[in-house]
C-alpha cells in the first residue's frame, strides 16, 4: 500500500493503477482522510496520549492509538506518510481486505467522499477476508506435526486462551512473568508462544523458560497450559475446536483467522497500525476487548489479565462476545461465496480494470 511511486510507472505505461490495502476499510478512511485533517490539529504528541481525534464518519480515536510514525507532525517519516496516503487517492481504484458487512460505517464515509475533500475518492473493492482456511498439518517443514496440535487434541473444545503475539512479538522477562501470572491465576487453559525478550534475541535466539518465568510456573500449570518456543503453527492452532480466546497483536491478518474460527480477542497491539485496528475492533466490530497497560511501553500486569480472560472466558459478557463472533463469521463466509459481496466486488474490479486498460489503449 506504500508503493505509491508505481503510479508514475503505470502513467507512464498508459495503464491502470490499483492499490490493495491489507488492513481494514475503517483504518483506510483514516488514512487517506489525515493529509487534510493533520493541518488543522497540533502534534498528536503534543496533544496528549488521550486526546481524541475525530474523523468523518469514524468513532473517536485517542492520539495514542494512531501510528506511532505520525505522532510529529513535522518529522520526516510523517511527512513521508502523509505524501503516501494522499497519493493513494490517484490510483483507480483500492482493494481492501475486509467485507462490506463488518464495516458499514467506514464504506459508508469512503463511499460518500467525505474522507477526501478536494478530488474524487477512488473506488473501494471489499474483497476479503482473504484467509486460507486449509488445515495445513502445522509442521516447520519437515513433515513433523507440531508437538502442539497433538497437545491441542487432548483438551476440551473452546477451552484453551491462545497468545501468540507475530514475528515481532517479544516481551522484556518482567512482562513474560506478569503474563504467566495472569494465566495461572485464571485457572484457565492456555497456549503460549514465548520469544526470548528483545535484548536476548540476537544471542539467545531461543527462550530460556525456566528463567525467564516465574519459579515454578512450568510445573504447577503443566496440566492445563503448554509454552511453546518462539513458534507455533497460527492458522492450524486457531482453526482447532480446542481453541476458546486469542490475546492478539491486532495484525489483521491474525484477526481475520480469528473471525473465520469464532474466536473472540483479547486486544494487545503492539506496532505499525495495530492499535487504531484495535479501536475498530472493540468499538465498531465488537469482536474483542482490549487490555489496560500496554500503551508506550507500559506493564500489563496479571491482575490484567487474569480479569480480561475470566471476562472473555466466564462471563455473560464473554458469552454475548462469542455470539457476535459466530454471527461476524457466518457474514464472512456469505461474502466470500459464490455470489458474495466480495465475490461480487473483485468481479466488479475485474470488470473495471478490463475497461480502464481499454480506455487507455493498453500497454505501451
Amino acid at each position: 500500500m506504500f508503493c505509491v511511486d508505481a503510479l508514475d510507472v503505470a502513467a507512464e505505461l498508459a495503464i491502470p493503477a490499483y492499490f490493495f490495502f491489507p488492513s481494514p476499510a475503517s483504518v483506510l478512511a483514516i488514512f487517506l482522510n489525515l493529509p487534510y485533517y493533520y493541518p488543522s490539529v497540533p502534534s498528536f504528541r503534543e496533544m496528549g496520549k488521550a486526546a481524541l481525534l475525530r474523523f468523518p464518519g469514524m468513532p473517536p480515536i485517542r492520539t495514542v492509538d494512531m501510528l506511532a510514525t505520525v505522532q510529529d507532525k513535522e518529522s520526516v517519516t510523517t511527512r513521508v506518510r502523509l505524501y503516501e496516503f494522499k497519493r493513494m487517492t490517484e490510483g483507480k481504484g483500492i482493494l481492501v481486505n475486509s467485507f462490506d458487512w463488518l464495516e458499514p460505517n467506514a464504506l459508508k464515509a469512503l463511499a460518500a467522499g467525505i474522507c477526501v475533500p478536494e478530488r474524487p475518492t477512488p473506488r473501494v473493492y471489499c474483497v476479503g477476508p482473504l484467509v486460507d482456511t486449509g488445515k495445513k498439518g502445522g509442521s516447520r517443514g519437515d513433515g513433523e506435526r507440531h508437538s502442539c496440535l497433538a497437545w491441542l487434541d487432548s483438551q476440551p473444545r473452546r477451552s484453551v486462551v491462545f497468545l501468540c503475539f507475530g514475528s515481532k512479538g517479544a516481551f522484556p522477562a518482567a512482562q513474560l512473568k506478569e503474563i504467566a501470572r495472569g494465566l495461572e491465576s485464571s485457572g484457565h487453559r492456555f497456549l503460549w508462544a514465548v520469544r526470548s525478550p528483545p535484548e536476548e534475541q540476537s544471542t539467545s535466539p531461543e527462550p530460556d523458560l525456566e528463567r525467564l518465568l516465574p519459579a515454578g510456573f512450568l510445573e504447577r500449570t503443566k496440566n492445563r497450559g503448554m509454552v511453546a518456543k518462539s513458534w507455533v503453527p497460527q492458522a492450524e492452532v486457531v482453526q482447532h475446536e480446542a481453541g476458546g480466546a486469542v490475546v492478539t497483536h491486532c495484525g489483521w491478518n491474525s484477526t481475520g483467522e480469528a473471525i473465520m474460527s469464532a474466536l473472540p480477542m483479547i486486544c494487545w497491539p503492539l506496532y505499525a497500525e495495530q492499535a487504531t485496528n484495535k479501536v475498530f475492533m472493540v468499538e465498531e466490530m465488537k469482536i474483542a476487548v482490549p487490555l489496560d497497560g500496554y500503551e508506550e511501553g507500559g506493564l500489563v500486569t496479571a491482575e490484567e489479565m487474569e480479569a480480561k480472560v475470566r471476562l472473555v472466558m466466564e462471563t455473560e459478557e464473554g458469552r454475548k462476545l462469542r455470539e457476535r463472533l459466530v454471527r461476524t463469521r457466518d457474514m464472512a463466509l456469505d461474502a466470500i461465496k459464490e455470489g458474495g459481496s466480495s465475490g461480487i466486488a473483485l468481479d466488479e474490479f475485474m470488470r473495471d480494470l478490463e475497461t480502464n486498460i481499454s480506455e487507455n489503449g493498453g500497454c505501451k
